[in-house]
């Protein structure tokens, strides 16, 4: 006999995959990692003008991500966002140089304030310099501005503290970001209409659009554009059926430009590539999976796909699988 309980578990699921797939979940991490490594210099010009004014911008610039990795990897404290470990040189008239470890996060976390200084303090630990942290907090809660952590107890005390950028801020500067050459200017627009537009992907596609018309206006670099685009187009993810309504109108909009829009279909294949990879790891770690598993595997989008080809290295029957996509 069939248990009502089974059956509203499944109706469940069911309903919860096919909301994945009409509104495809925003994932901030990617793409504020790629745009912080491309325009390093241009977030710390944008964010924290101060900072800027003192880094000697003629000396390179390394990004230590494996370095970040290894400091942090037995810290798992919640969970975070596009972490950057950079190595900067100052205008000081000194061969000094200062770690700066930039965090985007875009939930609210209880134990971020500590968090942050945990990551500080080993950071420092290994290498023995200075550590700026730097938070860059991109959820939607007003008053959720963690800054500082700290304590005291029998005279001994801590206090560390840390700048942080509340992108929310920005809701009412639009007109300005608008008139902003700086690549930032684009990156904070596309986060905010991501955040705006998660239930109406409808409007998603309003603002994606006009977003993709204001690059095209603004005169840039080729390559600066495809970067941008990116951006824009991991932030602001459609489901299948309007993202063909904005291919077609994009292809209206570029009629007559010397610039088309890439970034869509090369994540495309890009997404292909992925799915190919990931059905073939299923198929050698769990052998033949039947095709109603596979079809809900196919409809994952390209950061579903790669986060389970991580997790299926621990899988050990479909069983674990079929968990992970209900859950995932």
């Amino acid at each position: 006999m069939t248990n009502n309980n089974d059956i509203n578990n499944s109706s469940e699921t069911r309903e919860a995959s096919e909301n994945k797939i009409k509104n495809p979940p925003t994932k901030y991490d990617s793409p504020w990692k790629d745009i912080l490594q491309i325009y390093f210099k241009d977030f710390m010009e944008f964010f924290f003008p101060a900072a800027y004014n003192q880094i000697d911008w003629t000396k390179k610039i390394e990004f230590l991500d494996k370095e970040l990795e290894e400091v942090t990897k037995d810290a798992a404290i919640g969970r975070r966002f596009a972490d950057k470990l950079v190595k900067i040189y100052l205008r000081n008239g000194r061969e000094e140089w200062v770690l700066i470890h930039i965090e985007v996060q875009s939930q609210e976390e209880e134990d971020f304030a500590m968090r942050m200084y945990i990551y500080n303090y080993r950071i420092y630990d290994n290498y023995k310099k200075t550590v700026a942290s730097l938070a860059i907090l991109g959820d939607e809660k007003e008053n959720w501005r963690p800054s500082s952590f700290g304590y005291s107890l029998f005279g001994c005390s801590l206090n560390f503290e840390f700048p942080i950028i509340k992108l929310v801020d920005y809701t009412q500067r639009l007109a300005e970001l608008e008139n902003d050459e700086n690549p930032f200017a684009t990156v904070v627009m596309a986060h905010l209409a991501a955040l705006n537009t998660r239930e109406d992907r409808q409007e998603r596609k309003v603002q994606k659009l006009a977003l993709v018309r204001r690059l095209y206006e603004k005169g840039l670099e080729e390559q600066e554009v495809i970067n941008l685009l990116a951006f824009v187009d991991w932030m602001l993810t459609l489901p299948p059926d309007i993202e063909a309504e904005f291919k077609l109108e994009v292809k209206q909009l570029e009629a007559g430009r010397r610039m088309k829009y890439v970034t869509s279909f090369e994540r495309s294949a890009r997404q292909e590539q992925t799915l190919l990879l990931v059905t073939r790891q299923l198929n050698r770690r769990l052998g033949n999976i039947d095709e109603a598993i596979l079809e809900r595997v196919r409809s994952l989008s390209t950061e579903q796909l790669e986060a389970l080809a991580e997790e299926l290295l621990d899988f050990t029957s479909v069983t674990d699988l079929t968990n992970w996509l209900s859950n995932g």
